[in-house]
């Protein structure tokens, strides 16, 4: 009997949380992308979930009705406070609404000095309500982009933040490369939105750059990949993975959660966070 309890607790044991993630960023009601899929997503990769909420959204999966955004001193408020007590290993940071909730995070970084910062830089909702206005995106290229360890665009996004239109691979890198000059140290391009038979994101930093290529699926249930790879990545780089191999296992991920989603609402679905359960194995 003894030795079956030993036995239970080491199983146990393994189940503890490999690491400690800061989450920054908006709630969504439908659970599909925001906080909600964040949180998902690092506990069913093994670690422990912490929060700051930045606005809080009612939404589903046909669209955003309202956007209720949360004052800067509340966000630094649990920022710093939760920090206090249990350091974050890592921080991913999403939804961003303006320029002064912007300047809040950077001083509350500035005082909890957490190194692994991944930005997924939240601008376009799936149904394509706007989420961030113009003087913000100014701060976020101007002084958050060189804060982090990754930025992870999608091709909208980059548009945005490059000032180029961007219709192919070479477009990618060469916007890239303007984050990267910008301060940037590693960007994560993703080319979901370009019509191509394979989905192609690319990965660039000073040193070189790489072509994740994977297959693209027929379904419009996609709500929250991009939240969901941003924390997805930040959990394997918190768990000691290189940035560039914690993409790698991000994009495996989502692309497992897509193919397993569960078909729920009537619009742009969720996918599947639980996913990690079934194909554990192939994380390495």
């Amino acid at each position: 009997m003894v030795s079956v309890w030993i036995l239970f607790q080491k199983k146990l044991n393994k189940l503890k949380p490999k690491s400690k993630i800061l989450i920054i960023a908006g709630s969504d009601s439908s659970g599909g992308a925001g906080i909600q899929a964040d949180i998902k997503t690092v506990t069913a990769l093994g670690s422990y979930g912490m929060t700051a909420i930045t606005a809080i959204t009612s939404q589903n999966t046909n669209g955003v009705k309202s956007i209720v955004p949360i004052s800067p001193k509340e966000i630094q408020n649990q920022i710093i406070f939760t920090s206090k007590d249990i350091k974050p290993d890592a921080i991913k940071i999403g939804m961003l609404h303006s320029s002064k909730v912007i300047n809040s995070i950077i001083q509350s970084l500035n005082i909890i000095k957490v190194k692994k910062i991944i930005l997924d830089p939240v601008m376009v909702a799936k149904g394509g309500t706007k989420l961030i206005d113009n003087n913000a995106i100014l701060t976020l290229r101007k002084k958050l982009i060189k804060k982090v360890s990754l930025i992870t665009p999608n091709i909208p996004e980059a548009e945005i933040l490059s000032k180029m239109k961007i219709t192919n691979k070479k477009d990618m890198i060469l916007a890239a490369q303007k984050l990267i000059s910008l301060g940037a140290k590693n960007v994560l391009i993703k080319g979901g939105h370009l019509k191509s038979f394979k989905v192609e994101d690319i990965f660039v930093n000073k040193y070189g750059s790489k072509i994740f290529i994977n297959q693209r699926y027929n379904t419009k249930n996609t709500h929250g990949t991009g939240c969901t790879l941003s924390s997805a990545i930040t959990t394997f780089f918190s768990c000691g993975k290189t940035i560039k191999k914690a993409c790698e296992l991000g994009i495996k991920y989502v692309n497992s959660a897509i193919i397993t989603n569960p078909k729920y609402g009537k619009g742009h679905g969720p996918i599947n966070h639980l996913n990690s359960m079934i194909i554990k194995k192939r994380f390495k």
